[in-house]
């Protein structure tokens, strides 16, 4: 291995002689056979998508086509391309131009990521190995073949630093030493050479929370209650609201809640439901919204009190067309829905937004 393979230069320039190496190649039909019953250890038996990053001439390639697998390769090499093109004329494969750290493929597209002698030379590595799982559906696999060539100045990634890499975002994996295996190389080898084989998780079912809001209202105003003591979004204001519990269905986990929080106690034809909106948290955690109306007043006469100090600091009335802007984002877009008069909407946050409502922030209410 030579330390200045990071141009797509040097491999343009090496692609005319990089099949003569047995293990490039494969032209040696014992080394073609070595790789090729490896492969069949590596790819699912039944016929999946596989994609080879930093496929050169496409020789792994070729033997997962012929496996009856859809095959794309993306190597950063036009020339590389086009002799990987040309050896898989005819098997369906497609062949991109592309840097391997971030591919010009969609995620969520492949079963395999086939990754060989190319993670060790990549700047930021687990940022890579997150991108590459991404590409990946659930249940997904990564082959990475990788090694630590030279004895007197080696270089390249040992298989437990690579383990460490891969564990965090996959949940198996398993090492096979291949340096052993003369019959891969087309000589004996005595450095470190070997396959990291990673599975992910396969898919599960979704589940998520389910909560209740109410939206009391008082002529034009409505209720809002600040959070503090709970560990989430502690300051900020937000509609009385609370958790279904298992068995509960969401009306009765309504007046539940108004009756805890508040001092409310109200009959089931005095709410009814304005809004469903689902909504995912800046940590991906997912939830769906069940928001009532009521209106205070119309049960006992009495005014809505304070009735959890440890979790609430005060109790407010707001003008519903003048929210004020230190809110839960969750809660304000809710009420903004309602507002509006939709039924049914999302408040999708993405990993950086913040809990609280920002009036600059960007806009995340999707009506349905």
């Amino acid at each position: 291995m030579c330390a200045d393979t990071s141009t797509t230069a040097y491999w343009d320039a090496a692609a005319a002689d990089f099949d003569n190496e047995p293990d490039h190649g494969l032209r040696d039909p014992a080394v073609r056979e070595a790789w090729a019953a490896r492969l069949r250890g590596w790819l699912p038996e039944r016929a999946g998508d596989v994609l080879d990053l930093g496929c050169g001439t496409g020789s792994l390639a070729l033997l997962a086509a012929e496996r009856g697998h859809r095959v794309t390769g993306v190597d950063r090499s036009p020339r590389m391309v086009e002799l990987a093109r040309a050896k898989l004329g005819g098997t369906g494969a497609t062949v991109l131009v592309g840097d391997a750290a971030e591919p010009p493929v969609g995620e969520g597209s492949f079963d395999v990521v086939l990754v060989r002698h190319l993670l060790w030379m990549l700047p930021d590595r687990q940022a890579v190995l997150r991108r590459w799982v991404r590409l990946l559906r659930p249940g997904g696999r990564l082959v990475l073949i990788e090694g630590r060539w030279g004895e007197s100045d080696p270089v390249g990634l040992p298989a437990a630093e690579l383990s460490a890499l891969v564990g965090p975002v996959t949940e198996r994996l398993s090492v096979e030493q291949l340096a052993p295996d003369a019959a891969l190389w087309g000589r004996v080898v005595r450095d470190e050479r070997y396959a990291l084989v990673a599975d992910l998780a396969p898919a599960r079912r979704h589940t998520e929370i389910v909560d209740v809001h109410l939206i009391l209202r008082r002529g034009d105003e409505v209720l809002l209650a600040r959070r503090a003591n709970t560990g989430y979004a502690d300051g900020l204001l937000h509609a009385p609201s609370g958790h279904v519990e298992d068995g509960e269905d969401v009306r009765a986990a309504m007046l539940r809640e108004t009756a805890e929080e508040i001092g409310l106690t109200l009959g089931p034809d005095e709410v009814r439901v304005v809004l469903v909106l689902q909504h995912k948290a800046p940590t991906g955690a997912a939830r769906t919204g069940w928001f009532f109306e009521a209106e205070a007043g119309r049960a006992s006469g009495l005014e809505p009190v304070n009735r959890e100090p440890g979790k609430c600091s005060e109790l407010g009335w707001f003008p519903l067309d003048a929210l004020p802007d230190d809110m839960v984002a969750y809660c304000r877009a809710g009420l903004e829905a309602y507002r509006a008069g939709h039924r049914f909407a999302l408040h999708w946050h993405e990993p950086d937004d913040p809990v609280a409502y920002t009036p600059e922030g960007p806009g995340r209410l999707t009506p349905l």
